[in-house]
């Protein structure tokens, strides 16, 4: 790490205070017995120093961005961009790509020809780099990993069946998601999404594509001769249903298991990351003749949402309806409605509006037809609850009218629009405790300033993510959801009927006490529950 037209980095940061001279003579005769290292890397593996403030003092010192990097920053897959080899030659890790530039971590910027290969590199990928620097230790970890450390519950066996049933037993014991398995050139692909972030879990030899296309098609009950898309479900394991869609590329056919637990426990709002108590939630959602949205993009968690809602207003007097593709968790004293390929929501929801409901759940508004149904349903008594893709509880309105549903409707109607984003919770059994930087605190203020939000940074103290086997070393166990509400007053229901635009309702909202998603996530920031890096990357805040 060191810059040679500088002074040594030991000196440098023995003027700043960080370490004293006999922690330098203690790291320099670590390094006669081990000569590749560099002493920055040295006094972090003895203990000399907290490695957050030495990697900021570094990255200070040589005039680079600097961060420690682990396995759980980095949200692209980094063979997609450089290969493995030219990675470790150049010690460089790419680790996050937003708006056509490409975040990359060097062990050393001051090597002008490896920083120079992987620049080209991505430039012919049309991506521009942006360079920091860590520590080579971390990367190594990270190579390791990359080379197979963390496959090691994933055999290819004797026979394709068994290969299949430990890559689906292992997914489940890993709590993931969905599984992908991927024909690529050479090998076959499979990957984990564990709490919203695919993990490379095996690299299977090609010599088995066939076989294992054909058994995963005879699991799902698929066609073996089409190799066109083709959806399927595998219900050999009692405590899950898993869906399973197959589409071909160039290489052969991708399969993508979605792991559906049959009987999953319904979260509180609370537990789920809502900011309010059960009780102030309560009061908020438990309303009538009027429609409340949830919105996020797909993957968010609208219908994990949802459940949690229709869950703390189920009651015997009330009669619920739920309309869903498909039903994902049976809830006891519900009506649910799984939607019939041959019947759509809105054919669905028409029947249900004769069943007497109290409380209607649609899974879904996708379409006009289906936007008008439910806003008039909001408008003879019921009350109505269903998701919608869109980016923030404002944009809702954006959306509903782009449906064409009219601006008196969304008005007179919508009583309440909710959105939310999903990022990884801080695994507690490894999390690192320290000061917030610089940097950090002068992003939470401006954030408070922006929406007049006092954050208090009393503390000064927030957590990292280490990484353990608890959390499989990624450093994040589970997922917390962002919320923001928007309650829909007297004003800003003028407005909308009034056509006003949203950019308008939104400055108003926000004089009124509306709160966007990235205040709570501040908070959640603040009371050790997620990272500022992890909020980044959902919310782009910086």
């Amino acid at each position: 790490m060191e810059n040679r037209n500088r002074l040594p980095i030991g000196i440098e940061l023995v003027k700043r205070g960080l370490i004293s001279e006999d922690d330098v003579n203690k790291a320099i005769e670590y390094q006669k017995s081990n000569p590749g290292k560099k002493l920055g890397d040295i006094i972090k593996i003895l203990h000399l120093c907290d490695e957050y403030k030495l990697i900021e003092a570094i990255g200070d010192i040589l005039g680079e961005k600097a961060i420690i990097l682990s396995k759980a920053d980095i949200s692209i897959n980094i063979t997609d961009y450089i290969s493995l080899d030219v990675a470790k030659q150049c010690m460089a890790i790419p680790f996050e790509i937003s708006n056509g530039r490409i975040k990359v971590c060097f062990a050393d910027t001051s090597n002008k020809k490896s920083t120079d290969i992987v620049r080209l590199l991505l430039l012919n990928k049309g991506l521009i780099m942006d360079k920091y620097i860590t520590f080579a230790s971390d990367m190594e970890d990270i190579f390791e990993s990359l080379e197979g450390k963390a496959t090691d519950k994933i055999e290819e066996g004797r026979d394709v069946t068994s290969l299949i049933d430990n890559i689906i037993k292992t997914a489940m014991s890993k709590r993931a998601s969905d599984i992908h398995i991927e024909p690529q050139e050479n090998n076959i692909r499979v990957r984990y999404r564990i709490d919203g972030v695919l993990l490379t879990v095996a690299t299977l030899s090609k010599e088995k594509q066939n076989q294992i296309i054909g058994r995963l098609k005879a699991i799902s009950n698929m066609h073996q001769e089409k190799q066109e898309s083709q959806d399927g479900r595998i219900l050999l394991y009692p405590d899950y249903n898993i869906r399973v869609s197959s589409q071909k590329n160039v290489y052969g056919e991708k399969f993508v298991l979605r792991l559906l637990k049959r009987k999953s426990d319904i979260l509180t709002l609370k537990q789920l990351g809502f900011p309010n108590s059960d009780e102030e939630a309560m009061k908020i959602f438990d309303r009538k003749n009027t429609i409340t949205i949830v919105a996020a993009p797909t993957g968010e968690g609208k219908t994990t949402t949802l459940y949690s809602i229709i869950d703390m207003l189920n009651k015997a007097e009330v009669n619920i309806t739920t309309i869903e593709d498909p039903v994902e968790i049976r809830i006891a004293g519900l009506n649910q409605i799984e939607v019939d390929p041959k019947a759509s929501f809105s054919d669905s929801l028409r029947t249900v509006l004769r069943q007497d409901p109290d409380t209607i759940l649609v899974g879904e508004i996708r379409d006009l037809e289906t936007a008008e149904i439910a806003m008039q349903s909001g408008q003879t008594g019921h009350y109505v609850l269903s998701t919608i893709h869109t980016m923030d509880a404002v944009e809702v309105i954006t959306r509903l009218r782009k449906l064409g549903i009219s601006n008196y409707d969304i008005g007179s109607t919508l009583g309440l629009s909710v959105s939310q984003r999903l990022v990884r919770r801080i695994c507690p059994k490894c999390a690192h405790e320290r000061e917030f930087t610089k940097d950090e605190i002068e992003i939470i203020n401006k954030i408070g300033e922006k929406y007049n939000v006092k954050f208090d940074l009393s503390n000064k103290k927030t957590f990292t993510s280490v990484g353990c086997e608890h959390c499989d070393h990624t450093g994040f166990y589970g997922r917390v959801a962002v919320f923001e509400l928007l309650d829909m007053t007297e004003d800003l229901r003028e407005m909308v009927i009034n056509d006003e635009s949203t950019i308008e309702i939104r400055k108003k909202a926000i004089e009124l006490g509306y709160k966007p998603l990235v205040v709570d996530g501040i908070q959640k920031v603040i009371d050790g529950i997620t990272t500022l890096q992890e909020l980044n990357k959902k919310l782009l805040i910086y």
